[in-house]
């Protein structure tokens, strides 16, 4: 007998179970808290009266892994589950860490072309005083920021693996209920990489911050806002870091090519642009693989040179590890000081890309290139442009290429033009991952995703964000014409993008890591005062270029916060608008018109109740299909959803109405590329398994109900399209004993019973029908729908919805091509949703 398998839910208590058959040794039941990611659920089955299961949620196990799914790309992507760049070995994880060089920290890396420059440039130097304190200011950011706040502690903030302020959001959303849209299921944290802490003494503060989170809406939109406006600064680094980072390598020859002046350094630092963002189709791995060789010589030539210069120079700046000479810089300086803070801020540029770019690789890879070679070769560069400046005090403007041996001045410059291409692909990347985040978050448009690697989800290309930001670099350069001007605009993004992170791992800490509330608060108090500091001090300079990245946060976020709230109102008007199911049954089981033979996807968002753009189809069509699947693609607040917890399952309806439910869970790291043909045939095997379990199931209880009658009773006949009601109720008895263990196998059935499930008459009927409407084709049904807003409506919601986020819909990716359905076989109904 073919062993089958489906689970349920308690709607009180998020109760589920699994049922097979076969022998003792195949299967056991378990606890709840023993779910992992070779036991997934599969199937969600018909539902049964409003029981109560009890507190303790048992499954049936097998150990036979399921191979069969829906999840088309998932067989298309080599190891796109099982491949975790957590487990590998050393070497493996030292090949790891030289990649990241070429995507990670070529930003960071190539900030000692400017950083002196910009701060000399707003404090003249007149003593050693001078250049010690802003080496010490140096240092210590460094040490602070990036090797204190991120390789120590924001990486740990990942969601399995994944990292970005949506990666932090999906966490929280996974602890409290604050994703506005409603569609959350207790299914859902049933999947293995959902899994939540166990209580710990803290558990009273954090279920408290849940309990605020959840019910003060004010607090989930000020959330919301937040993410979208950390967001919205890294997508505006993604355009400011490649304009900074190869301008400052090309200005080199301003100082040594005669004749090369302003306009020969933007025309030529637009070509380089151009050429950088053209290469970005072939994939983060292949660019990494290219530029990590080039990064891994420029971060050794930084280091040798650094020790060229002290050992010729003056060898005594090691003194600026002595934090003191910040305060003297501070004494000294005054104002000028707190302006050159602005300057010096720029030594951490790309660092919250080890956070954002974590999907890319892994922690330990970062982690390791960061502490071993990064940090000591930064440290090194940076000191030995202090003892060149304590000898030539007006070398400053060109300090980098200035401290450069002058036999050495021309590959240094090619390395360091080739690492200022690569420094933009830091950023570039962060941004492709923040957008794909934030898509299946439902806070962007559907735009078109390349998966760029056969091995690793995380590396995609999105080519219209790709061509975007290469426009905006080259008005960014050409308008300004500067790297002074860039710089001030530079370092407003960077703070706020850090400002955002230690908000949201705070939260984290507090909710999630349940962490000792004097430790928790350590962190932003510490880290936050540093980043408030350098953020007031960058604030200064918004009428010297700083307006810009405002100007692309507020573009993006205004984007990305109407996509969420059209989003969110169009959904809360299906909920309202969903055709009961006291309506259905007045129809009968022939739905009021012809029913045909055929199979018909009614796509749609609704994970609960029959969407009324049916009733459309209902009124539109002449006839209707045999068979109708409503099929809804749901994104939870994971990275992934293994291949085999994808889907749920269930009947809608009583059996003569031959209609399903199918609810496909995707990750926000997903990406969804299916060939319609192999879909469809998955499609249809999982329905015919799904109807081969709910008959063993319904024998099971029969036979159980006859065996315990005390124990276990029947369902009754009636149905509901509730996912979270359970198909075995107690009977008798208001709590289960957790010590009792129910075992059920099939040597208690009679032998009658399991013989003839197989030839169960109305089960062979079911596949008949089904198997004739399959071999009359499949019809996907979708909705073209139009959002207005209510006449009554103030002017301001009317503004957004009728105009602004109808736009947006209007030019995002269509339903047909986002969903990936052939165009042939395709009928759609239009549909105007009043919000």
């Amino acid at each position: 007998m073919e062993e089958e398998d489906r689970i349920e839910e308690g709607s009180s208590n998020n109760s589920l179970r699994r049922v097979g058959t076969g022998s003792s040794s195949d299967r056991r039941w378990v606890d709840g808290s023993e779910v992992n990611s070779e036991t997934p659920p599969f199937f969600e089955t018909r539902d049964g009266g409003d029981y109560s299961f009890g507190n303790l949620r048992r499954r049936l196990v097998k150990k036979p892994k399921r191979a069969d799914s829906l999840d088309v790309e998932a067989m298309e992507i080599a190891g796109a589950h099982g491949h975790s760049l957590k487990d590998l070995s050393l070497l493996g994880t030292i090949g790891i860490a030289f990649q990241t060089l070429g995507v990670v920290y070529g930003d960071m890396g190539t900030s000692p072309l400017y950083v002196f420059s910009d701060v000399f440039s707003k404090v003249p130097i007149r003593s050693e005083v001078d250049v010690l304190g802003a080496l010490s200011l140096v240092i210590y950011t460094i040490a602070v920021i990036p090797l204190a706040k991120y390789v120590f502690v924001v990486l740990k903030a990942n969601d399995n693996g994944e990292g970005g302020t949506f990666a932090l959001y999906s966490l929280i959303c996974r602890y409290a209920k604050v994703n506005k849209l409603p569609n959350q299921q207790p299914a859902d944290e049933m999947i293995s990489s959902f899994r939540l802490k166990l209580p710990t003494p803290e558990l009273e503060r954090a279920l408290g911050i849940k309990e605020a989170l959840e019910t003060k809406g004010y607090l989930k939109t000020l959330l919301l806002l937040l993410v979208l406006m950390g967001t919205s600064m890294i997508i505006g680094d993604g355009i400011l870091t490649p304009a900074m980072s190869v301008m400052s390598a090309m200005s080199g020859l301003q100082g040594q090519v005669e004749g090369f002046g302003t306009n020969a350094l933007v025309s030529s630092s637009i070509v380089i642009l151009v050429a950088l963002f053209s290469i970005q189709r072939f994939g983060t791995g292949k660019v990494g693989f290219l530029f990590a060789p080039v990064l891994a010589l420029w971060f050794f030539s930084l280091g040798a040179i650094g020790i060229y210069n002290l050992l010729k120079y003056d060898i005594t700046v090691i003194r600026a590890l002595n934090p003191y000479y910040i305060v003297l810089f501070f004494n000294k300086n005054s104002k000028q000081a707190w302006s050159a803070l602005g300057g010096c801020v720029l030594c951490i540029t790309g660092a919250e890309a080890m956070f954002a770019d974590l999907g890319h690789f892994s922690v330990r890879s970062i982690q390791m290139a960061f502490t071993c070679v990064v940090f000591p070769c930064l440290l090194l560069a940076y000191m030995g442009q202090a003892a060149y400046l304590t000898k030539h005090p007006h070398a400053s403007a060109r300090i980098f290429y200035d401290s450069v041996p002058e036999s050495l001045f021309w590959p240094v410059f090619v390395i360091a033009t080739l690492a200022a291409m690569i420094a933009s692909q830091a950023m570039i990347s962060a941004t492709f991952s923040c957008v794909k985040q934030a898509m299946a978050l439902g806070c962007f448009p559907r735009l078109k995703i390349i998966h760029t690697s056969k091995k690793r989800m995380g590396q995609i290309y999105i080519p219209v964000i790709n061509w975007f930001l290469m426009i905006m670099c080259i008005l960014v350069v050409s308008i300004f014409r500067s790297t002074t001007h860039i710089a001030n605009a530079y370092g407003i993004a960077e703070v706020g993008v850090m400002m955002v992170s230690t908000v949201l791992v705070t939260l984290v800490m507090l909710l999630i890591w349940q962490t000792n509330l004097f430790l928790a608060l350590c962190f932003p108090l510490v880290f936050g005062s540093v980043e408030t500091i350098y953020l007031l001090a960058v604030l200064t300079k918004i009428l010297e270029g700083g307006w810009v990245p405002l100007v692309f946060a507020t573009f993006f976020l205004t984007i990305m916060y109407v996509w969420n709230y059209g989003s969110v109102l169009k959904y809360q008007s299906e909920v309202r608008e969903r055709i009961s199911m006291e309506f259905m049954r007045e129809l009968g089981s022939t739905l009021g018109t012809i029913r045909i033979p055929g199979i018909g996807l009614l796509y749609n968002e609704l994970v609960q109740g029959i969407p009324s753009i049916f009733g459309q189809f209902l009124l539109t069509l002449p006839a209707i299909h045999s068979t109708i699947i409503f099929v809804c693609i749901k994104y939870v607040p994971v990275p992934v959803v293994p291949q085999e917890e994808r889907f749920l399952f269930r009947r809608v309806c009583p059996k003569d109405y031959h209609m399903f439910r199918c609810i496909a869970r995707y990750g926000y790291k997903d990406v969804r590329k299916e060939d319609s043909r192999v879909f469809e045939q998955l499609l249809i095997e999982s329905l015919e398994k799904f109807l081969r379990c709910e008959a063993i199931e319904d024998a099971l209880e029969s036979t159980m109900n006859d065996f315990d009658p005390d124990r276990v009773s029947v369902v009754s006949d009636t149905y509901t399209d509730d996912l979270t009601v359970p198909l075995i109720r107690r009977g008798k008895r208001s709590e289960p004993e957790p010590e009792q263990e129910v075992v059920v196998d099939a040597e208690f059935l009679p032998s009658s019973s399991v013989g003839s499930m197989e030839e169960d008459p109305a089960l062979e009927y079911e596949l008949a029908a089904l198997r004739e409407a399959t071999d009359s084709g499949l019809t996907y049904l979708l909705a073209h729908g139009d959002v207005r807003a209510k006449k009554n409506s103030i002017f301001v919601k009317k503004l957004v919805i009728n105009y602004f986020y109808a736009f947006l819909r209007r030019n995002c990716r269509a339903g047909a091509a986002n969903l990936t359905v052939p165009h042939m076989n395709i009928l759609q109904a239009g549909m105007t949703y009043m919000v």
